[in-house]
């Protein structure tokens, strides 16, 4: 018998896998709903409302893209992103259209290669903070636009004590691509992600609790338990919290179309708000006569709120260290997922991962062999 806490992603999936493997498994889950923050439900409007923010699926692995299909219809959607800096419009992820708009140009992609290099700092061989990699990334002015602001209203934090690895997921582009993301894989659920969470989990060897709190100290009661909340949470913040971070969103209904795009970011520091997302942009092939909008936030998560996103502050990494050391140190747990690893994961790694680990849970216990830790 095994146990999984938390019904999103990671722990819905490792679930099903070890059900059609033959395994009982129970699922706890502290919501009254499952999916986690991917959830989806219909606004009063009848538009497709992402409850806690939106989420795009892209994936480049082929796996993915086919295990998520199983149990839902993904329509292919290509995901654009506006900034407005200034009363300006610009396209992100930076491309020739921003460059050549932003600084007042008309430069050919082989040009504005040749400019931006002239702008970087070539000498931040190895970047180490946020700042390092956006002033090898795109150099100071751009940096100043486009993520000094956004990027301390969204962390709340200097972006000095930010680690480079946040940015450097997002890309250049010096053609006229408008794509968010490139992977070869993108789409939305047609019914959205609850539907597609509830088929993964509907499977006669799979229990479903929600709104039920799993206390680590239970683990004993299984042969194996797999733990995707907040790895600090699960020993009782031991050597203290790590830090993470949650989102406010201020809902607003209007007539007719609001901003034209799924996603409005707002960079200038003295706008309070990270963002604009106007929901029924994600169903592009449904007509709504009515839109829905958030105002997002972001600030520091405090007892009672919902952890997004880990923080991983440079200065961190200490606390963390002590965290992974004893989470290795476990001999029937199995830590996986965005808090369950305090990683910053996409949807898609967090199926990749899920997936290796219920191969690898698999194998063992065919072979008769214990479950080792992930």
């Amino acid at each position: 018998m095994f146990a999984v806490v938390g019904a999103g992603f990671s722990g819905s999936v490792i679930a099903r896998q070890l059900a059609e493997a033959g395994f009982k498994v129970t699922v706890f889950e502290s919501r009254n709903h499952v999916a986690g923050n991917c959830f989806t439900e219909r606004h009063e409007t009848g538009v497709m409302k992402h409850v806690y923010g939106p989420h795009i699926f892209h994936t480049q692995h082929q796996e993915v893209w086919d295990f998520i299909n199983r149990f839902g219809e993904m329509v292919p959607y290509v995901h654009k992103v506006k900034a407005t800096v200034q009363g300006e419009i610009f396209t992100l992820p930076i491309n020739l259209n921003t460059i050549n708009k932003f600084f007042g140009l008309d430069l050919s992609e082989e040009e504005a290669q040749q400019f931006l290099a002239s702008k970087i700092d070539s000498s931040i061989s190895d970047p180490v903070t946020f700042v390092d990699q956006a002033l090898r990334f795109v150099g100071p002015e751009l940096y100043e636009a486009f993520f000094a602001g956004y990027t301390r209203k969204q962390w709340g934090v200097d972006p000095l004590d930010l680690p480079a690895s946040i940015l450097a997921r997002l890309p250049v582009r010096y053609n006229d691509d408008e794509s968010y993301f490139s992977h070869p894989y993108q789409g939305i659920p047609r019914n959205g992600y609850t539907p597609i969470v509830e088929a993964i989990l509907e499977h006669v060897n799979i229990s479903v609790l929600l709104g039920t709190e799993f206390d680590p100290q239970d683990v004993k009661k299984y042969d194996h338990t797999f733990w995707t909340g907040p790895l600090d949470a699960f020993f009782k913040y031991e050597f203290g919290n790590l830090g993470y971070r949650t989102l406010d969103f201020a809902e607003e209904v209007h007539d007719g179309d609001f901003q034209g795009c799924a996603v409005m970011n707002f960079p200038d520091e003295d706008i309070p708000i990270t963002r604009i997302t106007e929901h029924k942009h994600f169903a592009h092939w449904e007509n709504h006569d009515q839109t829905v909008i958030y105002r997002e936030s972001s600030r520091l998560c405090e007892e009672g709120d919902i952890p997004y996103y880990p923080i991983r502050l440079v200065k961190e990494m200490d606390v963390l260290e002590k965290y992974l050391k004893v989470a290795g140190e476990q001999t029937n747990v199995s830590f996986l997922g965005r808090l369950g690893t305090y990683r910053y994961l996409d949807m898609d790694v967090t199926i990749k991962e899920a997936l290796e680990l219920a191969a690898q849970v698999i194998k063992s216990a065919n072979h008769g062999q214990s479950v080792k830790p992930f």
